[in-house]
C-alpha cells in the first residue's frame, strides 16, 4: 500500500508539471512575424506575381497581423531582381502604409581598415523604405563558408547595425527593428555551442529587436530545439525577443515550435499556410489553430473565423492545385469524419472544432469504419436532402454490404458521389441523383 500511495503521488507530480506547461502556452502572447509573402511562393508550383502579392497584403493585415515580412532581398544575383523587389517599390512608389514591415537582409562586412561595405540587400532595403529587417548571418562552417570568417563576422555585426540605425528609418520615424536570424542555427549549436554562445553574448549588448534561430531542414528533435532555446534565453536578456522558424523535414515541426515557447522563445515566423521552401513549415495558422485549443486567449486578436479559409485559399493561389487532404488542421480531410467516435466537440478538452477556425464538419466514406451517421452525412452532402431523409435500415444495409464486397475482394471508392448512391440503391434506398457540383 505504502508504495501504490509513493506511485500516486509521484504520478500527481508528473501531471500537475503537464498542466503546467498547458498553462504556460495558454497565457503565451507570442510575436508573429507573417511570411505568406516569401515562405509560400518560395516552395510552390508557380509562386505569386506582384498584382497577387498586391491583393494579399490587406488581408493578411484584416486577419490580424502586425508583422509582415514583404520579402527576401538577399538572394542570389541581387542585380536580377524579384517579383519582391517590383512589390516593395511599387509599395514605397505609392505611398502605402509599411508600418510593422520587414524584409530579409545580408549583413554587410566590415574590413580590417574600419570600412565597412553594405551589401546589396541592405542598400535595396533603405532604397525600398521598408522599415525593419530580418538580418540575417550563418554560423557553421559550412554556412559561412567563403562569405567571412569568425573574427570578420565579430567585426562586421555590430558595424552591419550600426549601419541600418544610420541609413533605415524605422516604424513611424522610429529605429528600425532589426532581428538577427542564425540562418543555420540549430546545426550551429550542433556543430560548436561555445561559438553560437559568443556571438549571443555579442548581440545581447546590440541596439535590436530579438534573436531568431532556424531549422532549416526540419531534422532537429523537439528537445534539442527547446534546449538550445532554453540556452539562448540565457544570454540576449529581455526584452531583446527569441524566436524560431521549423521546417517540416522529419515531422516534428509543431512539436518543436511548442517546445521552443515553453523553453522562453517569444515567437515564430512563418507564413499562414502550411506550404513551406521545402515540404511544410511550422506554419502560423497551425500554431494559431493549436493555442485556440489550447484555449490561449490571445489569438482572438485575429479573426479567427478566416483562418482556414485563408490559409488554404492563399496555398491554393500558390499553387495552383488543391491543398493536400490529409494535411492536419488545413486538409480537406482534416475535418471530414470516417466515423463519429472522432467528432471533437466543442469545450471538451484539447479539442478544436472546425467552425473555431472557420471551417466545418464533412464526412468521408470508409468501407471498414464509417458508421449510419457519416454516410447519412455524405449522403446529404452528395444529394442536398436532409440526413433525416435516409432510412436507419438502409444505412445499415449499406455497411452490411460494404463488408460483404470488400470480403469478396471488390474494392470500391464508395466516397465518390455515383458509387455511394449506386449502394444506396442496391441496400433498398432507391434511386438518388448527385446534387450538382456535389463533393
Amino acid at each position: 500500500m505504502p508504495a501504490t500511495q509513493s506511485a500516486l503521488a509521484q504520478a500527481r507530480q508528473i501531471l500537475a508539471a503537464a498542466d503546467q506547461k498547458l498553462d504556460k502556452l495558454r497565457a503565451v502572447k507570442p510575436y508573429l512575424i507573417d511570411l505568406s509573402l516569401r515562405e509560400n511562393p518560395v516552395g510552390a508550383r508557380v509562386g505569386q506575381t506582384l498584382a497577387e502579392k498586391l491583393a494579399i497584403l490587406p488581408r493578411l493585415r484584416e486577419f490580424g497581423f502586425q508583422n509582415i515580412l514583404l520579402g527576401t532581398l538577399d538572394y542570389g544575383l541581387p542585380d536580377e531582381l524579384e517579383v519582391d523587389d517590383d512589390f516593395m517599390a511599387h509599395l514605397r512608389d505609392h505611398d502605402v502604409d509599411m508600418t510593422g514591415c520587414f524584409a530579409f537582409t545580408a549583413i554587410g562586412i566590415a574590413q580590417p581598415d574600419g570600412r565597412f561595405v553594405a551589401d546589396p540587400s541592405q542598400l535595396k532595403l533603405q532604397r525600398y523604405g521598408v522599415p525593419n529587417t530580418l538580418h540575417e548571418i550563418y554560423l557553421t562552417h559550412e554556412g559561412m563558408g567563403d562569405q567571412y570568417d569568425r573574427e570578420t563576422l565579430k567585426r562586421s555585426l555590430p558595424a552591419s547595425i550600426r549601419w541600418l540605425h544610420e541609413n533605415v528609418r524605422g516604424d513611424n520615424g522610429n529605429p528600425p527593428r532589426i532581428l538577427i536570424n542564425v540562418v543555420d542555427g540549430c546545426d550551429a549549436f550542433a556543430e560548436d555551442p561555445d561559438w553560437v554562445c559568443e556571438i549571443l553574448a555579442l548581440l545581447a549588448d546590440q541596439p535590436i529587436e530579438g534573436v531568431s534561430i532556424e531549422d532549416d531542414r526540419g531534422v532537429f528533435l523537439p528537445f534539442q530545439v527547446g534546449a538550445y532555446v532554453a540556452v539562448m534565453r540565457q544570454l540576449p536578456p529581455p526584452p531583446l525577443k527569441i524566436l524560431v522558424h521549423m521546417h517540416a523535414g522529419g515531422g516534428f515541426e509543431n512539436a518543436s515550435v511548442m517546445e521552443a515557447l515553453l523553453n522562453g522563445a517569444d515567437g515564430v515566423w512563418g507564413g499562414l499556410p502550411k506550404r513551406a521552401a521545402i515540404i511544410g513549415h511550422a506554419s502560423l495558422g497551425e500554431l494559431i489553430a493549436n493555442l485556440v485549443r489550447l484555449g490561449n486567449p490571445h489569438m482572438q486578436d485575429y479573426r479567427l473565423d478566416q483562418l482556414l479559409p485563408l490559409a488554404t485559399g492563399l496555398q491554393v493561389e500558390d499553387e495552383e492545385q488543391a491543398v493536400p487532404d490529409d494535411l492536419p488542421i488545413l486538409g480537406h480531410n482534416a475535418y471530414r469524419l470516417p466515423l463519429s467516435f472522432f467528432r471533437q466537440q466543442a469545450g471538451r478538452f484539447m479539442d478544436l472544432v472546425p467552425e473555431a477556425i472557420g471551417g466545418s464538419y464533412g464526412f468521408r466514406i470508409c468501407p471498414v469504419v464509417s458508421d449510419q451517421a457519416v454516410i447519412a452525412g455524405r449522403l446529404a452532402e452528395v444529394t442536398g436532402r436532409p440526413v433525416s431523409s435516409f432510412p436507419d435500415a438502409v444505412l445499415t444495409q449499406m455497411i452490411r454490404l460494404m463488408r460483404r464486397e470488400l470480403r469478396a475482394g471488390t474494392r470500391i471508392v464508395y466516397d465518390q458521389p455515383q458509387e455511394l448512391l449506386d449502394l444506396y440503391q442496391r441496400a433498398g434506398g432507391g434511386q438518388a441523383k448527385p446534387e450538382t457540383g456535389a463533393p
